[in-house]
């Protein structure tokens, strides 16, 4: 029972390891990088999928949970993921540190706590049929 439980987290953890974390940065930052902000994202990516970025941190087991409910959804979006415990995202981490998971797509506030499948699917829907 034990060794079902820990494989089934592993290949939960390895599945999740595949998807992009893509840090932002500030326009102040003097290491070279690109100056991604809150507002950055495109209607849709180059693919014509919008983004749906999920505000998180290291440990947060609603997050794991919010992650488990998208599964049905993944092949309609381009994930993200935004850890605000990282440096360079002081201002996502002051807006959501008693919020997350929070959720935006194509850079707008969507949702947060938990995935509100219902809506998830109109707003794709309605992206779809722009």
């Amino acid at each position: 029972m034990v060794n079902q439980a820990a494989t089934h987290l592993l290949k939960r953890a390895l599945s999740w390891k595949l998807i992009r974390q893509i840090p932002r940065f500030t326009p102040n930052q003097s290491d070279g990088a690109s100056t991604k902000s809150k507002d950055s994202h495109s209607a849709t990516t180059l693919e014509g999928k919008p983004v749906l970025t999920l505000y998180t941190k290291d440990v947060c087991s609603l997050c794991e949970d919010a992650k488990e409910v998208l599964e049905p959804f993944m092949h309609r979006f381009n994930f993200e993921q935004v850890d605000i415990e990282a440096p360079s995202n002081k201002e996502w981490w002051e807006k959501y540190k008693f919020e997350i998971p929070v959720f935006h797509l194509n850079g707008k506030f969507l949702m947060k706590h938990k995935v509100n499948t219902k809506l998830l699917q109109r707003k794709l829907d309605e992206l779809e049929t722009k």
